[in-house]
Protein backbone atom coordinates (compact mmCIF):
# COMPACT_ATOMS: atom_id res chain seq x y z
CA UNK A 1 0.00 0.00 0.00
CA UNK A 2 2.82 2.34 -0.88
CA UNK A 3 2.67 5.93 -2.21
CA UNK A 4 3.15 5.57 -6.43
CA UNK A 5 3.80 8.11 -8.89
CA UNK A 6 1.53 8.17 -12.22
CA UNK A 7 4.39 6.04 -14.05
CA UNK A 8 4.34 3.20 -11.96
CA UNK A 9 4.11 0.52 -13.97
CA UNK A 10 6.77 1.98 -16.37
CA UNK A 11 8.99 0.06 -17.02
CA UNK A 12 8.96 -3.04 -15.00
CA UNK A 13 5.68 -3.50 -15.20
CA UNK A 14 4.97 -2.66 -18.82
CA UNK A 15 2.24 -5.01 -20.31
CA UNK A 16 0.34 -5.82 -17.55
CA UNK A 17 -3.57 -4.14 -17.24
CA UNK A 18 -4.34 -1.62 -14.86
CA UNK A 19 -7.16 -1.40 -12.33
CA UNK A 20 -8.97 1.56 -11.29
CA UNK A 21 -10.97 1.67 -8.23
CA UNK A 22 -13.68 4.28 -8.59
CA UNK A 23 -15.84 5.71 -5.28
CA UNK A 24 -17.25 8.92 -6.47
CA UNK A 25 -16.94 11.10 -9.97
CA UNK A 26 -15.23 8.33 -11.45
CA UNK A 27 -18.01 6.03 -11.21
CA UNK A 28 -19.66 8.49 -13.14
CA UNK A 29 -17.28 10.49 -15.15
CA UNK A 30 -14.14 7.98 -15.50
CA UNK A 31 -12.91 10.03 -18.42
CA UNK A 32 -10.13 7.74 -19.72
CA UNK A 33 -10.69 4.16 -21.73
CA UNK A 34 -11.56 0.98 -20.18
CA UNK A 35 -12.41 -2.70 -20.88
CA UNK A 36 -13.84 -3.75 -17.80
CA UNK A 37 -16.22 -2.42 -15.85
CA UNK A 38 -16.72 -4.66 -12.79
CA UNK A 39 -18.51 -3.80 -8.65
CA UNK A 40 -15.97 -4.12 -6.25
CA UNK A 41 -15.10 -4.12 -2.80
CA UNK A 42 -12.03 -2.23 -1.35
CA UNK A 43 -11.61 -2.99 2.25
CA UNK A 44 -9.95 -0.94 5.21
CA UNK A 45 -10.84 2.78 3.57
CA UNK A 46 -14.54 4.24 3.46
CA UNK A 47 -15.78 6.79 1.36
CA UNK A 48 -16.31 9.96 3.29
CA UNK A 49 -17.08 13.49 2.20
CA UNK A 50 -14.21 15.11 3.78
CA UNK A 51 -12.55 16.96 1.35
CA UNK A 52 -12.67 20.25 0.76
CA UNK A 53 -12.81 21.32 -2.78
CA UNK A 54 -11.72 24.57 -3.99
CA UNK A 55 -11.30 23.49 -7.76
CA UNK A 56 -13.99 22.10 -9.33
CA UNK A 57 -17.09 21.89 -6.60
CA UNK A 58 -16.06 24.76 -4.98
CA UNK A 59 -13.68 28.16 -4.58
CA UNK A 60 -10.54 29.15 -2.46
CA UNK A 61 -13.24 31.70 -0.01
CA UNK A 62 -15.94 29.20 -0.67
CA UNK A 63 -15.13 25.81 -0.24
CA UNK A 64 -17.35 23.15 -1.11
CA UNK A 65 -17.07 19.51 -0.17
CA UNK A 66 -16.54 16.28 -1.99
CA UNK A 67 -15.55 12.62 -1.29
CA UNK A 68 -12.20 11.26 -0.23
CA UNK A 69 -11.47 7.61 0.94
CA UNK A 70 -11.04 7.53 4.99
CA UNK A 71 -9.72 5.17 7.16
CA UNK A 72 -11.49 2.10 8.34
CA UNK A 73 -14.59 0.00 7.35
CA UNK A 74 -14.89 -1.36 3.57
CA UNK A 75 -15.41 0.77 0.00
CA UNK A 76 -17.87 -0.51 -2.51
CA UNK A 77 -17.10 1.18 -6.00
CA UNK A 78 -16.31 -0.01 -9.50
CA UNK A 79 -13.40 -1.04 -10.80
CA UNK A 80 -12.12 -0.23 -14.21
CA UNK A 81 -9.81 -2.51 -16.28
CA UNK A 82 -7.76 -0.66 -18.20
CA UNK A 83 -5.49 -1.85 -21.15
CA UNK A 84 -1.53 -2.70 -20.72
CA UNK A 85 -1.02 0.03 -24.02
CA UNK A 86 -3.03 2.50 -22.06
CA UNK A 87 -2.26 2.54 -18.47
CA UNK A 88 0.93 5.22 -18.28
CA UNK A 89 -1.09 7.69 -19.63
CA UNK A 90 -4.38 7.14 -17.87
CA UNK A 91 -2.23 7.13 -14.52
CA UNK A 92 -1.25 10.48 -16.09
CA UNK A 93 -4.47 11.52 -16.41
CA UNK A 94 -5.51 10.73 -12.96
CA UNK A 95 -2.69 12.24 -11.61
CA UNK A 96 -3.34 15.80 -13.31
CA UNK A 97 -7.17 15.23 -12.63
CA UNK A 98 -7.23 14.30 -8.73
CA UNK A 99 -3.26 15.30 -8.00
CA UNK A 100 -4.14 19.14 -8.68
CA UNK A 101 -3.58 20.33 -4.29
CA UNK A 102 -1.90 17.05 -3.79
CA UNK A 103 -5.16 16.64 -0.82
CA UNK A 104 -5.00 12.77 -2.55
CA UNK A 105 -2.42 10.12 -2.01
CA UNK A 106 -2.10 8.04 -4.57
CA UNK A 107 -1.94 4.11 -3.74
CA UNK A 108 -1.73 0.49 -5.03
CA UNK A 109 -3.98 -1.61 -3.12
CA UNK A 110 -6.15 -5.17 -2.86
CA UNK A 111 -9.43 -4.44 -4.49
CA UNK A 112 -12.17 -7.78 -4.40
CA UNK A 113 -14.09 -7.71 -7.48
CA UNK A 114 -17.78 -8.98 -7.91
CA UNK A 115 -16.89 -12.17 -9.86
CA UNK A 116 -14.69 -13.21 -7.03
CA UNK A 117 -10.88 -11.96 -8.47
CA UNK A 118 -8.29 -10.28 -6.39
CA UNK A 119 -6.59 -7.69 -8.23
CA UNK A 120 -4.39 -4.49 -7.79
CA UNK A 121 -6.20 -1.66 -7.50
CA UNK A 122 -5.12 1.90 -8.40
CA UNK A 123 -6.95 4.10 -5.69
CA UNK A 124 -6.75 7.57 -4.37
CA UNK A 125 -6.81 7.98 -0.26
CA UNK A 126 -7.70 11.30 1.35
CA UNK A 127 -4.25 12.43 3.13
CA UNK A 128 -5.63 13.67 6.68
CA UNK A 129 -2.18 15.90 6.73
CA UNK A 130 -3.56 18.05 4.00
CA UNK A 131 -5.17 21.54 4.71
CA UNK A 132 -8.10 20.53 2.62
CA UNK A 133 -9.40 17.42 4.45
CA UNK A 134 -12.41 18.28 6.45
CA UNK A 135 -11.90 15.58 8.44
CA UNK A 136 -15.51 14.01 10.07
CA UNK A 137 -18.55 16.59 9.84
CA UNK A 138 -21.56 17.02 11.31
CA UNK A 139 -24.70 16.94 9.09
CA UNK A 140 -25.29 20.89 9.36
CA UNK A 141 -21.72 21.59 8.82
CA UNK A 142 -21.39 19.50 5.82
CA UNK A 143 -25.18 20.95 4.14
CA UNK A 144 -23.48 24.11 4.51
CA UNK A 145 -20.04 23.25 2.65
CA UNK A 146 -21.91 21.45 0.08
CA UNK A 147 -24.72 24.08 -0.16
CA UNK A 148 -21.77 27.08 -0.78
CA UNK A 149 -19.68 24.86 -3.34
CA UNK A 150 -18.97 25.82 -6.94
CA UNK A 151 -16.49 25.99 -9.31
CA UNK A 152 -14.94 24.60 -12.40
CA UNK A 153 -17.26 21.28 -12.90
CA UNK A 154 -20.13 22.66 -10.86
CA UNK A 155 -21.65 22.98 -7.61
CA UNK A 156 -20.81 20.58 -4.86
CA UNK A 157 -24.73 19.52 -4.39
CA UNK A 158 -24.77 18.46 -8.06
CA UNK A 159 -21.79 16.21 -7.16
CA UNK A 160 -23.07 14.68 -4.69
CA UNK A 161 -26.46 14.49 -6.33
CA UNK A 162 -24.85 12.14 -9.41
CA UNK A 163 -22.81 9.96 -7.08
CA UNK A 164 -25.98 9.16 -5.05
CA UNK A 165 -27.87 8.31 -8.27
CA UNK A 166 -25.29 6.25 -9.83
CA UNK A 167 -24.19 4.49 -7.02
CA UNK A 168 -28.05 3.19 -6.60
CA UNK A 169 -27.63 2.34 -10.02
CA UNK A 170 -25.14 -0.07 -9.93
CA UNK A 171 -27.03 -1.20 -6.70
CA UNK A 172 -24.57 0.07 -4.48
CA UNK A 173 -26.61 2.10 -2.59
CA UNK A 174 -24.97 4.44 -0.02
CA UNK A 175 -26.97 4.93 2.71
CA UNK A 176 -25.17 7.90 4.53
CA UNK A 177 -24.95 9.69 1.09
CA UNK A 178 -28.78 9.17 0.67
CA UNK A 179 -28.86 11.08 4.28
CA UNK A 180 -26.61 14.08 3.57
CA UNK A 181 -28.66 15.22 0.32
CA UNK A 182 -31.45 14.97 2.17
CA UNK A 183 -30.13 17.02 5.08
CA UNK A 184 -28.87 19.52 2.14
CA UNK A 185 -31.82 19.56 -0.38
CA UNK A 186 -34.28 20.24 2.80
CA UNK A 187 -32.18 22.87 3.97
CA UNK A 188 -31.78 24.42 0.45
CA UNK A 189 -35.68 24.37 0.74
CA UNK A 190 -36.05 25.68 4.10
CA UNK A 191 -33.55 28.63 2.77
CA UNK A 192 -35.89 29.44 0.39
CA UNK A 193 -38.74 29.74 2.28
CA UNK A 194 -37.51 32.20 4.71
CA UNK A 195 -36.09 34.08 1.74
CA UNK A 196 -39.77 34.13 0.19
CA UNK A 197 -40.85 35.35 3.43
CA UNK A 198 -38.44 38.02 4.06
CA UNK A 199 -39.55 39.54 0.53
CA UNK A 200 -42.94 39.47 1.48
CA UNK A 201 -42.83 41.42 4.73
CA UNK A 202 -40.61 44.07 2.95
Amino acid sequence: MNTVPFDWMAPEDAGQPLWVFAYGSLIWHPGFPFEEALPARLQGWHRAMCILSVHYRGQPDMPGLVLGLDRGGCCRGLAYRVAASEAVAVCRYLHEREMINGVYQPRVVPVNLADGRRVAGYVFIARRDHSQYAGPLGQDQAARLIRQGCGLRGSSRDYLASTVAHLDALGLRDQALHRLLRHVDADQENQGAIGEIAQAVR
